[in-house]
């Protein structure tokens, strides 16, 4: 918990732009003990997490890293008796959903050169993911497509790295690989502002930014040593 903790508390704290002083003296702790706090040296008791969480406008579970949405969500995913859905479905949803939001975002930049190289990003991810299922079945013809069973998961990485240079060229306004320059203005893509730019939608990819963002940190030593 305390590095989460300690990382989403300073986060909240520079974000209301004001000082850890004056942060200190609302919350009741000495501003000792809230550097402490911030800085993951001291884990808080239950009484000052829920002090903080409504002091910052957030949920207890956001201020302790269980959810990346600061109402507190953490699963969007139904009891298949309440509604009928299947877990397919469910995850059909989230996947579509965020896709839907990260296009969007692009558009609302103003650049088509970013929404195309988003597109084509998602596009290959989709072409490997169909190679794959399309393989797994011994009847079906490989020789259906042009590139080698055998190769095309290489190729495709290696476009995808390519891609993702170009998606944060295009991001920052382009001018290299091969991508024209021009002024690029993303919408606010902030935590706190995504759930109201894009009602519905923003829950979905926050829910996967939090199973991505949980699934990784097995992997990052980083973060572990943090702990």
């Amino acid at each position: 918990m305390a590095s989460d903790f300690s990382r989403t508390l300073a986060l909240l704290r520079r974000e209301k732009r004001i000082s850890q002083r004056t942060a200190a003296g609302d919350l009741q702790v000495s501003q000792a003990l809230l550097s402490h706090y911030e800085n993951g040296l001291r884990e808080p008791g239950l009484s000052f997490v829920v002090r903080a969480a409504d002091y910052y406008g957030v949920s207890c579970d956001y201020l302790l890293g269980r959810s990346m949405s600061r109402d507190g969500g953490t699963t969007l995913t139904p009891a298949p008796e309440e509604d009928g859905q299947s877990g397919a479905a469910v995850n059909k949803k989230l996947v579509a959903d965020a896709a839907s939001v990260l296009l969007d975002a692009a558009a609302k930049s103003g650049s088509q050169q970013l929404v195309d190289e988003l597109t084509a990003y998602l596009s290959i991810a989709e072409y490997k993911l169909f190679r794959y299922l399309y393989a797994a079945d011994k009847s079906n013809p490989l020789e259906a497509f042009r590139t080698d069973e055998d190769r095309f998961d290489a190729l495709c990485d290696a476009r995808m790295k390519l891609t993702e240079l170009r998606i944060r060229c295009a991001a920052n306004g382009g001018g290299i690989l091969g991508l024209k320059q021009e002024s690029v203005e993303l919408p606010d893509l902030s935590l706190a502002a995504l759930p109201e730019d894009y009602p519905g939608r923003a829950e979905s990819l926050l829910h996967v930014l939090q199973s991505v963002s949980d699934s990784i940190e097995e992997f990052d030593q980083t973060t572990q040593k943090k702990k």
